[in-house]
């Protein structure tokens, strides 16, 4: 693979995870005068290209400072000198219009994180924390292998943590990306309550264009809500500590449904006879809906492994051709990490090859 293609793939890469970094100013726990609205208060836009003033000229800002504040015990002050440095940004908006798992087919999407490379590297982040897996996979059920691939499919084990900062992007989101505006507001929120608990400079802190942060990659809201402290250093870091990471996506996917010993995903050759009816199957939904007898009647000898859960059946344009495949309860944990099957088959895949060459 020479170099330019490596770094178009890294791109690709970063677009479809990430997290982290740092950049010298203000920390929200330090004094900040408020800025004055003054003249600008009668500005209230929306959109990036009018509003080079920065976000402070909007009302609607201004506004929603003053309830986050209220109702999250924040100094709205403080909160009020960071949006002070804050610029919307263009590029986050052209980021999440076209995200990687949206934009490319599974012919496409796999290269970028079954290489060899990260393989690999894989493998030997499972020997290097060999204890550490050891204890998260006992505890929680989870395998080794599918912890380490998706912090392999999100970080390349740490490689592409983003670049972006965490704050400015979350803010994009919030006020000029209208169709998920309430959630990325939430996330907003979120970020400062976790950053004045974690006493982190918000300012400073870099993860991907949407806001996930560390080795993990995880979300504000999620970092609050399901990090652990799995080195047992009385604090929790997903930056710094491959420990908490590894601890914490086990975490995460056991609240999320997994089920200890059970199966993931299942590649399926359907009869000629039977593909149409099993096209029909599919879902636009993420959570499996299918029963398994369906899948049964139609040929699909794995059905028994799902007990009496719900399979979700799906189609994958692959190097070969249409690829059928049968993702069971697991399968729809991982994907509640990333709210794609082109990523959750990613992570399976790559586990699988972690499995069998570790």
């Amino acid at each position: 693979m020479n170099s330019r293609t490596r770094d178009a793939l890294a791109l690709v890469a970063l677009m479809a995870s990430t997290a982290l970094a740092a950049l010298a100013v203000p920390s929200l726990h330090a004094a900040e005068p408020v800025p004055a609205a003054g003249a600008s208060a009668a500005a209230d836009d929306s959109a990036p290209s009018s509003a080079s003033r920065g976000y402070l000229a909007r009302e609607s800002v201004r506004e929603w400072i003053r309830e986050t504040s209220a109702e999250r015990g924040l100094d709205r002050h403080r909160v009020a000198g960071l949006f002070a440095r804050l610029q919307p940004r263009e590029d986050i908006l052209a980021k999440i219009a076209a995200p990687a798992e949206r934009t490319l087919t599974w012919r496409e999407y796999r290269p970028i994180f079954l290489g060899d490379e990260r393989a690999a590297d894989g493998r030997a982040f499972l020997i290097e924390y060999a204890e550490t897996f050891a204890r998260a996979t006992e505890r929680f059920g989870v395998p080794a292998e599918t912890i380490a691939a998706i912090i392999g499919v999100e970080t390349f084990y740490g490689r592409y943590r983003g670049k972006d900062a965490v704050l400015e992007s979350l803010a994009t989101l919030a006020f000029d990306y209208p169709p998920r505006a309430t959630f990325f507001a939430s996330e907003l929120a979120e970020f400062l309550v976790l950053a004045e608990a974690e006493g982190w400079n918000p300012l400073e802190i870099r993860g991907s264009y949407a806001g996930a942060m560390g080795l993990a990659q995880f979300i504000s809201s999620s970092y609050r809500a399901y990090a652990i402290d799995f080195d047992d250093d009385g604090k929790v870091d997903l930056f710094d500590s491959p420990a908490d990471a590894i601890g914490s996506v086990a975490n995460y996917l056991v609240r999320h449904g997994w089920q200890r010993d059970e199966p993931v995903a299942r590649r399926w050759e359907p009869a000629a006879d039977a593909r149409d009816a099993a096209r029909a199957l599919v879902r636009k939904r993420l959570e499996p809906v299918v029963a398994p007898e369906t899948v049964a009647a139609l040929g699909f000898d794995g059905a028994d492994a799902a007990g009496d859960a719900r399979l979700s059946v799906m189609t994958f344009a692959g190097s070969g051709g249409e690829e059928f495949w049968v993702g069971y309860t697991n399968f729809y944990a991982i994907t509640r990490y990333n709210h794609s099957r082109l990523y959750a088959l990613a992570v399976h895949q790559l586990a699988e090859a972690l499995a069998t060459e570790s």
